[in-house]
């Protein structure tokens, strides 16, 4: 007996002595089931959202060209993003493109994980590369806002391929690859996971959901587009009124909705921080809203269904960069100011470009993803109701100066427009040399419903 119990008192000093190894960290189950929903959310975005909300701006006789657009965009990214860009935007590489470790998803597993913003916490890469992959295939389908009504279908699909490739996937990597919390377990080791980082991460430039890397990266691609194609045929000498605004409505409607999965699904988890970005996400689009109408209504003697819903759609811009750093009355205001700004976006700015933006990209996602960025700097201060950033080295919240991140913020703009404008004008000039970006004049009247696709929306 007495041995049995020297041997037992030997084995837990043993047991003692020996140094603890952590578990691996296990995915939560309603952590795993939320984004599973938010990722669901987001493809109501693409299809049948974003196409509802354009197709009812445009003129009945296009309206099933531009549903094609964005179906068939979205699925073809969608496969790219399996292929490649999945590798190139989330695996380590140099500051501005990733490598090819992940192509054709090698590597990747039920069991693999992918972290979150937590430590010790972490989601299946499955429905991270999913998610990831619904920002990838809606941002370039915004673009055909910019070019609805005279693009030539292939011209469409062959400049998404250019753009989507050397566009969405090097800024997607530059603002949202890091190496995770878990990396940062000493200053020494902090420096350098962040040194493995994307180049605007780098520089410190925060980007919750997307003001960067979809709203001003789109926007301004679309803007170029738009300088490039031309104006359509008749424009300024015959009415292109939307043909059917009740459309608009629905697919704006279906947008506001499956935003909730954009942004509160970027948290990557279901807890408080999640709770933050939902309610951010309504305030600032219910002020943006109210504020486009009044601005309509004061100015123009009547609001309109077009004016609200475009409101809406700048506030979820705006909004989307900030949703999980600002406070609610930071995002109330950051609402009103989208909904001003944007507003003299399409109905200002726009005239003094003399730009034919069939469908208001530039204006309001352009400029409501560059007030959203910079206000995110400024309402992220825990002085003004915000978070702040968090210092995964000490574990807390670290000093914030509205100054310094206002600078960094300067640069995730900067950087953003000046890449996607130069890849945009490569990319479509590329696109015109070969295959030519335009229909014919007369498939443009007849209407790309028929020319391009030999189907009509409806028939009388």
């Amino acid at each position: 007996m007495k041995s049995l119990v020297r041997c037992v008192a030997l084995l837990t000093m043993l047991a003692l002595a020996m140094p603890a190894f952590a578990a691996d960290p296990v995915p939560n189950k309603g952590d795993t089931a939320w984004m599973i929903v938010a990722t669901l959310l987001v493809v109501m975005m693409a299809a049948p959202g974003l196409g509802l909300f354009y197709g009812g701006m445009v003129r009945a006789k296009n309206m099933l060209s531009v549903l094609m657009q964005t179906l068939v965009v979205f699925c073809l990214l969608g496969v790219l993003w399996a292929l490649y860009g999945y590798s190139v935007a989330f695996t380590e590489g140099n500051a501005f493109f990733g490598g090819l470790s992940k192509a054709f998803l090698a590597g990747v597993t039920p069991d693999t994980t992918a972290a979150t913003f937590s430590k010790g916490v972490v989601i299946p890469e499955y429905i991270y590369v999913a998610f990831q992959l619904t920002f990838a295939a809606i941002t370039p389908a915004l673009i055909v806002g910019g070019i609805a009504e005279r693009a030539k279908f292939s011209a469409v699909l062959l400049f998404m391929v250019l753009w989507f490739t050397f566009s969405y996937l090097p800024i997607a990597h530059m603002v949202w690859y890091w190496p995770g919390p878990d990396a940062y377990t000493s200053a020494a080791a902090g420096e350098k996971a962040t040194a493995t980082a994307g180049f605007l991460f780098q520089k410190g430039a925060i980007d919750f959901a997307g003001g960067t890397v979809v709203h001003i990266n789109a926007g301004i691609a679309a803007l170029v587009g738009a300088i490039m194609i031309g104006k359509r045929t008749g424009y300024g000498r015959e009415t292109m009124a939307p043909h059917n605004l009740t459309l608009t409505m629905v697919g704006g409607s279906l947008l506001w909705v499956g935003w909730f999965g954009f942004n509160v699904g970027s948290n990557l988890e279901a807890n408080g921080a999640a709770a933050l970005a939902f309610v951010t996400t309504l305030l600032a689009t219910c002020a943006a809203t109210v504020a486009w109408t009044f601005i309509e209504w004061t100015l123009k003697g009547k609001p309109s269904m077009l004016g609200a819903v475009s409101g809406a759609i700048a506030g979820l811009v705006v909004i989307t960069p900030a949703c999980g750093f600002v406070g609610p009355m930071g995002s109330i205001v950051m609402g009103f100011a989208a909904g001003i700004v944007c507003y003299w976006g399409v109905n200002g700015l726009k005239r003094l470009l003399g730009v034919d933006d069939s469908l208001d990209v530039f204006g309001v996602h352009c400029l409501g993803g560059i007030v959203g960025a910079l206000l995110t700097g400024v309402f992220a201060s825990p002085r003004l109701g915000g978070t702040g950033v968090y210092d995964y080295v000490a574990n807390k919240v670290g000093d914030y100066s509205i100054a310094d991140q206002l600078i960094s913020q300067c640069w995730g703009v900067g950087t953003s427009l000046v890449w996607s404008g130069v890849v945009s004008v490569i990319a479509f000039k590329l696109v015109d040399m070969t295959i030519g970006l335009r229909v014919e004049q007369d498939g443009e009247r007849e209407g790309l419903d028929l020319s391009s696709h030999g189907e009509n929306a409806y028939h009388s």
